[in-house]
C-alpha cells in the first residue's frame, strides 16, 4: 500500500557538479526536494520505489544498486540507487533516476531498500496507472519518489520555445499535485504534454495508479520555471 510520495524534477542541472557549481537559482528546488524525501522517510516505508522518465519502458524494478552516472553531461560522477541488494545491477540508470540516486545520497537516504523503475514518456495512461498500483502492492508500506518536469515551453528561451499553453497545462499540474488529485493527473492531455515537451507526465500518472485508495493528502513544495521549464516538487502522505 502507498503510505507516501514525494514528486521531484529531474534536471540534471540540479546536480552542483554538472551545473560547475552554479545554477543558484535551483537551491530552492534542492531545499523542497529535501523537505518531500523528508516526508518519504517520516512515514517509514518498507521499500523505496523511485519513478522517473526514461527512453524504454523497464521491464520492472531495477534493484537496489543499481547505477548511474553524469559522463553524459561532461562530469565523472557516479550515483547508485541505494544500496546493493545483491541481486543484480540492472544496468545503467536513465538520467532521471540518476538524479534522484543523487538525491537520496544527498540526504543520507537509509530507510528503506531501494527500487527503480524507467517508464517510457508515452506509455499509455492505462498502463501507467496499472505499474502504479502494483508497485504499491510490492509491500506493506510503500514510498515512491516520482521524478518529472513540467513543461519546456514556458518562455521563448525554454528548450521548446514559447508555448501560451505551457503556464495553464502546468498550472493545472500544480493543482493537482498540491491537492492529491489522482483522477486530475490521470485526466492530463496526453498529446498537449508531448507537445509541450512535458517529460513528467507517465510518472505522475503512475504515481496516480499507486494511490487510487491510499487517501493520501498533498502539499504543493515548489512551483518554478527558471529556464523556461516547470519544476514542480510536492509531497504526499
Amino acid at each position: 500500500m502507498l503510505v507516501a510520495a514525494a514528486v521531484c524534477p529531474c534536471p540534471p542541472l540540479l546536480v552542483p557538479e554538472v551545473a560547475a557549481g552554479a545554477a543558484p537559482e535551483l537551491d530552492s528546488a534542492r531545499a523542497a526536494c529535501t523537505d518531500a524525501l523528508g516526508v518519504l522517510a517520516a512515514a517509514r516505508p518498507d521499500l523505496l520505489v523511485v519513478v522517473g522518465p526514461a527512453e524504454v519502458s523497464g521491464s520492472g524494478p531495477q534493484p537496489g544498486g543499481a547505477r548511474g552516472s553524469f559522463r553524459g553531461f561532461g562530469v565523472d560522477l557516479e550515483v547508485r540507487l541505494g544500496r546493493d541488494t545483491g541481486t543484480g545491477s540492472g544496468g545503467e540508470l536513465p538520467p532521471s533516476l540518476a538524479v534522484a540516486a543523487w538525491l537520496l545520497e544527498r540526504t543520507g537516504w537509509s530507510d528503506a531498500p531501494v527500487e527503480g523503475l524507467g517508464v517510457e514518456e508515452s506509455l499509455a495512461s492505462e498502463r501507467c496507472a496499472a505499474a502504479g498500483r502494483d508497485l504499491a502492492a510490492r509491500a506493506g508500506r510503500v514510498a515512491l519518489l516520482v521524478m518529472g518536469d513540467g513543461s519546456a515551453r514556458r518562455t521563448l528561451k525554454a528548450p521548446g520555445y514559447l508555448d501560451e499553453r505551457a503556464e495553464p497545462f502546468d498550472a493545472g499540474v500544480a493543482r493537482a499535485l498540491g491537492e492529491a488529485d489522482t483522477s486530475a493527473l490521470m485526466a492530463l492531455d496526453g498529446v498537449l504534454a508531448h507537445e509541450l515537451k512535458v517529460s513528467g507526465l507517465a510518472p505522475w500518472q503512475v504515481l496516480a495508479g499507486a494511490a487510487e485508495d491510499a487517501g493520501l493528502s498533498g502539499t504543493l513544495l515548489h512551483d518554478d520555471a527558471p529556464y523556461g521549464v516547470g519544476y514542480l516538487v510536492a509531497a504526499w502522505s
